[in-house]
């Protein structure tokens, strides 16, 4: 098996990826997803932009919206902002959540031509590294979508790294991978407590490593991504 990585924010002059690509957010797009699928959501929409996903909540029935902005600010009118722990006791059985973000939800949409194609964050890590093994993947592409002018995306690089080692066979312990999402440029602002938007019991929730056992693939659904 081999390996490769791509920044989202450095695509100019990347090639297209057809095999296996996971695409990483642990803070927090993929993080809230794996608590909406764990709370019962039925479904998973990852939309690009609030304007599409207004739309696609008009279709679905029995729809419940989760969005945030650049930053991590919620989207004004939607059910829930992008925040984990805000789901913990939300009653999402049989839901279809549409999701819009800034960061990883864009990156499923860029690259979702690839054969294989998965969300990931720390909750699912092990059980993401179980079904690429289980898939015969040959070449796995991870999508590093945290780094930004200001942040330095090591929440998603750690994150890449626990899986590239699950997949190569290695027996790692989660602990310094954990250390490195809450000591990343994004992580201390979670740490700092004066962003209230960005509440540390997100960070903790999102450092919770493998407390899911499923994946998260996506699937092509017509003009929709859908995880499940």
């Amino acid at each position: 098996m081999k390996f490769s990585r791509i920044f989202l924010n450095r695509l100019q002059n990347q090639p297209a990826v057809e095999d296996t690509v996971v695409v990483i957010d642990v803070l927090r797009s993929f993080t809230t997803a794996a608590i909406a699928l764990s709370r019962g959501a039925r479904a998973v929409y990852p939309v690009d932009g609030v304007a599409a996903a207004t739309r696609l909540l008009g279709q679905l029935e029995n729809a419940v919206s989760i969005g945030a902005i650049a930053g991590g600010d919620p989207v004004s009118g939607f059910d829930f902002g992008n925040s984990p722990s805000q789901l913990l006791q939300a009653d999402l059985s049989g839901k279809n959540v549409v999701m819009s973000t800034a960061a990883g939800v864009r990156g499923l949409q860029r690259f979702r031509q690839a054969r294989h194609l998965h969300a990931a964050s720390l909750l699912c890590a092990r059980a993401t590294a179980a079904a690429i093994r289980a898939s015969g993947a040959r070449r796995v592409c991870f999508v590093i979508t945290g780094e930004w002018v200001d942040r330095d995306g090591d929440e998603d690089i750690a994150c890449a790294d626990y899986i590239e080692a699950l997949l190569r066979g290695e027996d790692v312990a989660p602990e310094s991978y954990v250390r490195r999402v809450r000591e990343s440029d994004f992580g201390r602002r979670f740490l700092a407590g004066t962003w209230p938007n960005l509440p540390l019991a997100d960070l903790d929730l999102s450092t919770q490593v493998n407390r899911v056992d499923f994946a998260m693939p996506v699937r092509r659904d017509g003009d929709h991504l859908v995880i499940a």
